[in-house]
């Protein structure tokens, strides 16, 4: 299931996914597609193709901030660190995604 899911996930989810796992603090790519991947239990697979575009656009729009520092296993890795703006398009962003979630749902017959 994690193919398909890949292939349908939005360009907007995808944002909004990387701001949430910078909430908790900075972190390189890996590391953001790895949380990713885990605190969806597996659902959710980010390939670098998708993942890297994907923090330069945040960054470009003033969203994240990046700099470069070691990795854990002593690498050279750039870090991307979650912005004021950037908090701020979260919250934008997960209350629009409830709406959307809550009307598909009713859509979909599973609330009221």
């Amino acid at each position: 299931m994690a193919d398909r899911t890949n292939s349908e996930m939005v360009q907007g989810t995808l944002d909004m996914l990387i701001l949430r796992t910078l909430v908790t603090g900075p972190a390189h790519g890996h590391t953001i597609a790895h949380v990713i991947e885990h605190m969806s239990e597996n659902v959710l697979e980010v390939e670098q193709g998708s993942l890297y575009p994907g923090l330069h656009r945040l960054e470009h729009r003033g969203w994240v901030t990046s700099y470069w520092g070691t990795s854990e296993n002593n690498r050279k890795a750039k870090f991307y660190k979650l912005t004021a703006a950037g908090r701020k398009q979260l919250t934008t962003e997960t209350d629009r995604w409830r709406l959307v979630v809550a009307a598909i749902g009713r859509i979909l017959g599973e609330t009221p």
